[in-house]
């Protein structure tokens, strides 16, 4: 264990000496500029918080749905695809493991050769700080780089969870050294299970980004839309949801398109992040991005009446409490 933990440090003081090697000047050149660097190709973005960075309306989510493409060139195809057309926040989890696909060492395939283009963002569900550093070693390795833009706390699911991660030797500690270091240029947390629970953390601490499930809630743990989203951009934190389409798997009347630009059209809400595991998807979702336009009142109300049955259902996989990201489902 001993000299686990002294090849890890090695390995992320290699990572922190190759980020500061780049120089401060260059450093700042490859994160400022229009667009902080990276390129929309004409997309509308927005401001993710107080990053200042701009993104797209769509972040391509690198989880179950994108593990579906078994061939590894099918998976660089979408990547380079959406790279090339302006989708450059690129979201994925150390453990988005889905039988024999690794959604990390898919998109290292591509970040190997094009990583100045990426906005990148991974997860670590692991709350201790030894087990946190293992598996963000781990990451970089399969990614194929020695640095983040934004490493976050995976699946907050409690207060008890809060506390696990805000010990002493929990992950945030974790989190902090990467950022110190200049691993990671920003943290975060994402959870689907309880508003409380993301409002703790975010009073907790002062973190950049929350990513949360928009279509997933319960009164006895709180509403997301009214309570967590609020309070997270009451801090100044970068919105981002996921889930949007999952309603789909209850409520087929439903369309993707009009299941996005709800969720685009939510005050607070900077982005999306939507399962690609297809070139038609990606190219059906930058379209959405292209034309997009916000919803008015009416709309979102219908639009709410048409999601209460999937709201009051709880056989869904993902909307059971034992769920978690990287699992089946």
């Amino acid at each position: 264990m001993k000299n686990r933990s002294m090849d890890r440090r090695d390995f992320l003081k290699r990572c922190a000496a190759s980020v500061a090697s780049i120089g401060a000047l260059s450093y700042q050149k490859l994160f400022s500029g229009k667009k902080n660097g990276f390129d929309a190709k004409g997309l509308p973005t927005r401001i993710l918080g107080k990053t200042g960075v701009s993104i797209p309306l769509v972040v391509i989510g690198g989880g179950s749905r994108f593990c579906a493409v078994q061939e590894p060139e099918k998976s660089v195809e979408i990547l380079n695809y959406g790279l090339d057309h302006g989708f450059y926040y690129w979201d994925t989890g150390h453990d988005y493991v889905f039988g024999n696909v690794v959604s990390e060492e898919r998109y290292g395939l591509v970040l190997k050769d094009r990583r100045k283009e990426v906005f990148l963002a991974t997860k670590i569900q692991k709350r201790s700080y030894e087990e946190a550093m293992r598996d963000l070693e781990e990451s970089l390795r399969r990614l194929q780089t020695d640095r983040l833009d934004l490493l976050q706390v995976h699946n907050v699911q409690s207060l008890e969870d809060v506390d696990k991660i805000c010990a002493r030797d929990g992950i945030l500690k974790a989190l902090l050294k990467a950022k110190d270091e200049k691993i990671t240029r920003f943290i975060g947390y994402s959870g689907h299970r309880s508003a409380e629970a993301m409002i703790a953390l975010a009073d907790r601490f002062d973190f950049d980004t929350m990513l949360i499930a928009l279509n997933h809630y319960s009164e006895r743990i709180g509403d997301f839309e009214k309570q967590a989203i609020p309070a997270a951009a009451g801090k100044k934190m970068g919105v981002l949801v996921i889930k949007v389409i999952r309603p789909r798997e209850k409520v087929e009347s439903l369309s993707p398109e009009e299941l996005v630009r709800y969720a685009l059209s939510l005050p607070y809400v900077n982005a999306a992040v939507i399962g690609t595991d297809s070139l038609e998807v990606l190219k059906k979702n930058i379209e959405i991005v292209k034309n997009f336009k916000p919803m008015n009142q009416e709309e979102m109300q219908k639009i709410r009446v048409d999601l209460q049955p999937f709201f009051e259902g709880e056989e869904i996989p993902w909307m059971r409490p034992d769920y978690s990201d990287g699992s089946p489902a």
